[in-house]
Formats: C-alpha cells, sequence, structure tokens
C-alpha cells in the first residue's frame, strides 16, 4: 500500500491515496492476474472537488499500488462513478478482435445558465492494461432529457441473452439498459417505486448473480443500492440490497425484499460498494469494496494531507436463514497471509484471556472469538485502541440479543455532532454460537458477525499512543471456544 505522507491514521491494510481528497469505488475490474481498483478522487484538494478516476492495482486485493490518474475532466464534464468491464469479443471494435478493458462512466457538467446539472454516460478504452485511457469520440453515448440525477453505470455481460446490461441510478429508482456493443443503449425496465428506502437519492447500484450457499443448481440475483445522506436521516450514507430474479430485462424482487429494508452494513461507514467485474468462473467468488466513510461527515475527518479509504475487500455470499435468502460479507481469504500471530487460546476463560491481553499494545488486528450461547449468556465487551479516557466498544448486549460498536470515547469525534455513537446489529433467532471477526487499523473497526450475517464498519480517530486492548464481562463462566489474535502488517510500496 502507498504510505508517502504516511500519518498515524493512515491505514496498515486499507486502501487511502497518498494526496488528497477519495470517495466512491470505481471500474473495478480484474485483467491478467490484477485486480483494478479505480475511485473518485480530486487530486488538488482534501475535500470533494471536480471529480477524476484515480487508479490503483493489486494481485491479491490487500496490498494496492497506486498509478497515474485513469480519467480527468473534459469538455464533456468531470468524471464521476461507474464501472468497467473485459471486453472479451470485442463487441466495441476498439481492440482488433483482441479483449480489452472499456470503462463506462458518468460526465457532469454544471451548464451555466441550466437548471440543474447534466449527467450522461461515457465510454474510454485500454490496450495496455488499464494504464493509458482513450476516450470514445462519439461520447456521450446515454442521455436523459428530464432526469436531474442520471449517473452511476454499473455494466456486465449477461450470457444467457448476449447482451450488456447497464444499471443506472436515476434519482429515486434504477433504470436497467441493454446493448450489443457497449455504445448503443436501449432503456429495458425501471425499479424502486414503491419499493426499499427512499430517505435519501438512489446511488451507485450494482446487479449480479449467486449461489445460495448449501443449495447446488439454486441462485438468486442481488441488487445493491446506495443512499444519499439526507438532512433527516440520522444514519446518513447507507446501502441497502434486494434479492430476486433477472431474466435480461426485469428485476423481480422476492416477496420479502418488498416488506422490509435490508441493509449491507450496520455501521456508518461503509458506501457506494459495489464488486468487481470479470473474476474468473474458476475463482467463483463475488468480490466487493467499499467507501469507508459518510457523507455526513465526510469532508470533515481528521486526517492529513489525504482523505478518505477503503474497507477491506470481502466476499459476498447467500445463504437461508429462517426461509430468507441473506447476502453475508465476509473478509477476502488474501487477508490471511498478512497475518501474525499473537495469541491463541482453546476453551479459554474469559478471565483468562484478560490477563494475556493485558500490557498489549497493537494498533493493527484481527480478533477472532467464538463462543456457545450457553456460555455467552451475559454480555460482553472488547475494548480496543485505548488509552487514556479513549476507548472503541465491541460488544454482545444480552438482554438487547445485538452486537453493536461504540464510539462515543474512541478518540476526534468532534469534528461533526453525528459522529459520536453507538451502532448496533441485532442477531437472528436461534443462532446456537456467536462467532466475531474483528478487523481494528489505526482509523478503523469491521466487524462480522457469525460468518457475516451482520456487518458494523465504522471510522474511529484515536490518539496513537491508544494502542492497549482488553476484554470485560459480566459473566464470570464465560468461556470462548477459540480466541485467536493476530496482528496485520502490509508492507509498504
Amino acid at each position: 500500500m502507498s504510505v508517502l505522507l504516511q500519518d498515524h491514521r493512515r491505514g496498515t491494510y486499507h486502501f487511502s491515496p497518498r494526496h488528497n481528497w477519495m470517495n466512491d469505488p470505481n471500474g473495478m475490474v480484474y485483467f491478467n492476474g490484477e485486480y483494478h481498483l479505480f475511485y473518485q478522487h480530486h487530486p488538488n484538494g482534501t475535500t470533494w472537488g471536480p471529480m477524476h478516476w484515480g487508479h490503483a492495482v493489486s494481485r491479491d486485493l490487500v496490498a494496492w499500488e497506486e498509478l497515474p490518474i485513469a480519467l480527468a475532466p473534459d469538455e464533456h464534464g468531470t468524471i464521476f462513478s461507474g464501472s468497467a468491464v473485459v471486453d472479451w469479443n470485442d463487441t466495441t471494435g476498439f481492440f482488433g478482435g483482441k479483449p480489452g478493458l472499456v470503462a463506462i462512466f458518468t460526465h457532469h457538467s454544471d451548464v451555466p445558465g441550466a437548471e440543474h446539472p447534466v449527467q450522461s454516460q461515457s465510454l474510454a478504452y485500454s490496450a495496455d492494461q488499464g494504464r493509458t485511457w482513450t476516450k470514445f469520440v462519439e461520447n456521450p453515448v446515454l442521455r436523459h432529457d428530464s432526469y436531474i440525477d442520471f449517473r452511476d453505470p454499473k455494466v456486465f455481460w449477461h450470457e444467457p441473452t448476449s447482451q450488456w446490461i447497464m444499471i443506472l441510478a436515476c434519482g429515486q429508482s434504477v433504470s436497467l439498459y441493454r446493448s450489443p456493443n457497449l455504445k448503443v443503449w436501449t432503456l429495458a425496465s425501471e425499479f424502486g417505486e414503491g419499493i426499499g428506502f427512499h430517505g435519501g437519492v438512489w446511488e451507485c447500484p450494482d446487479l449480479f448473480p449467486l449461489p445460495v450457499e448449501g443449495e447446488p443448481g439454486s441462485g438468486k440475483w442481488v441488487m445493491l443500492v446506495s443512499i444519499g445522506d439526507a438532512p433527516d436521516y440520522e444514519e446518513g450514507s447507507r446501502t441497502q440490497y434486494f434479492t430476486g430474479d433477472f431474466d435480461g430485462e426485469r428485476f423481480m424482487p422476492d416477496a420479502y425484499s418488498q416488506g422490509h429494508v435490508r441493509w449491507l452494513d450496520y455501521g456508518r461507514d461503509n458506501y457506494a460498494g459495489v464488486s468487481w467485474s470479470d473474476v474468473p468462473a474458476a475463482d467463483g467468488r463475488r468480490l466487493f469494496i467499499g467507501w469507508m466513510s459518510n457523507w455526513k461527515y465526510a469532508n470533515q475527518t481528521p486526517t492529513g494531507g489525504w482523505r478518505g479509504a477503503m474497507t477491506i475487500a470481502r466476499e459476498l455470499q447467500l445463504i437461508r436463514v429462517n426461509g430468507e435468502t441473506v447476502l453475508t460479507q465476509q473478509p477476502v481469504r488474501e487477508l490471511k497471509a498478512y497475518r501474525k500471530p499473537v495469541l491463541t487460546m482453546r476453551d479459554a476463560k474469559a478471565k483468562d484471556v484478560s490477563v494475556r491481553l493485558a500490557g498489549l499494545r497493537l494498533d493493527a488486528i484481527e480478533i477472532h472469538a467464538c463462543a456457545g450461547f450457553a456460555e455467552a449468556q451475559g454480555s460482553f465487551a472488547w475494548k480496543v485502541r485505548t488509552g487514556a479516557e479513549q476507548e472503541t466498544v465491541i460488544g454482545y448486549d444480552a438482554e438487547a440479543g445485538e452486537v453493536y460498536v461504540d464510539r462515543r470515547r474512541s478518540g476526534i469525534a468532534d469534528f461533526h455532532p453525528q459522529f459520536a455513537g453507538r451502532h448496533a446489529a441485532s442477531l437472528r433467532t436461534g443462532a446456537e454460537s456467536l462467532e466475531l471477526r474483528i478487523f481494528v487499523d489505526k482509523s478503523s473497526v469491521e466487524v462480522f458477525v457469525n460468518g457475516g450475517e451482520s456487518v458494523l464498519t465504522d471510522l474511529i480517530y484515536p490518539d496513537p499512543n491508544s494502542a492497549g486492548l482488553s476484554l470485560q464481562t459480566d459473566n464470570e463462566r464465560l468461556t470462548f471456544d477459540a480466541f485467536d489474535l493476530f496482528e496485520i502488517a502490509v508492507p509498504a510500496k
């Protein structure tokens, strides 16, 4: 990971830009052994400004190499969010019959005298592994006469109907378009009216198929839709998801997608995330990353010389829970290669764990703890990044039946009135055990509950010397079937 202008808030194993501002992940695509991560980037300031596409690559989704800016503003406007694909069959004609990379993005133009900005969809292509890009001379390729918000195209090849599909954010809904060549687009359908959460503008959609774990031959389509900040909505930016079926034209949501809102993350800092395109079928994973911030306070977070970071990359799966199809997230398996074991205990009494933790000072760690509910009937809490009057609490509240992150005393929190808080996720009924995977970095915590059925992602800003770790419980009999503590280190690039 790039660490120029390193300060004590830059994550050890989370991607952030060398300089200046970053928000939404864009154009994530796998090609010739490299994972590409493009992102919304303002190269001349540490707050949101004229958008470019920044660029980084990795071979393992953990160690990232930052490359020069990929796309810069032009006569059509600034470069808003979008996606990238491998045009394997050269449907565009850009590559002389060979495969190459095509980026599909939103041009955003503030037209003098117009009632609102103009947003349209455009193309750029690369024949050299994404190192240089040529914008299509006939940009933009898709316009709309009335939508104020018309942006964030996510494109994929739909093999059953042999066509490209684009899902596009359109204010309070999404639109689905189809194309034979990425250049000419036809409206297929719309989705969103009367379903889901509408407290803010819809942004950064995604649509992809996933098998249901343990059910060979079964599968569903998953739609992700991020929700922009709304003044009356305390939580700020979040991402909801729907499950259903897709026939190449319409998305048909499952019945339980219509009855209640399902959130991807119960913390406050996992936004605008989408999945990688063109991951090989032999790999079999749907890989995801999000922007680790919230529009409530994104321009005010206390970092130096840079602002914005990504979550750790995650693997998405579908499982059945009490008859409902649920989307889970787990850290990518490649992260295990960067672990350094610190403590390993089995059938460990809580008091013994506490003794072993005393005196440890670590700021980039993974905690894995599993307890059966017979032992976990009392509440307990891990306190991380502790120091003088500072602590971030990750706990299980037995009475409420929930896991929570409390960052009210986590460090600097007064830069926005809604930053400090306690965020919780309810546990499903009937669970036989409680498993937590907790990832702590210099300015973040990510908590994966029971195989990723629930996830909480939160930024924190402790002092650099607040690096203690402890365990507290009101149940003297609490025993962890497994407890593992790892330090995580990623070599600088």
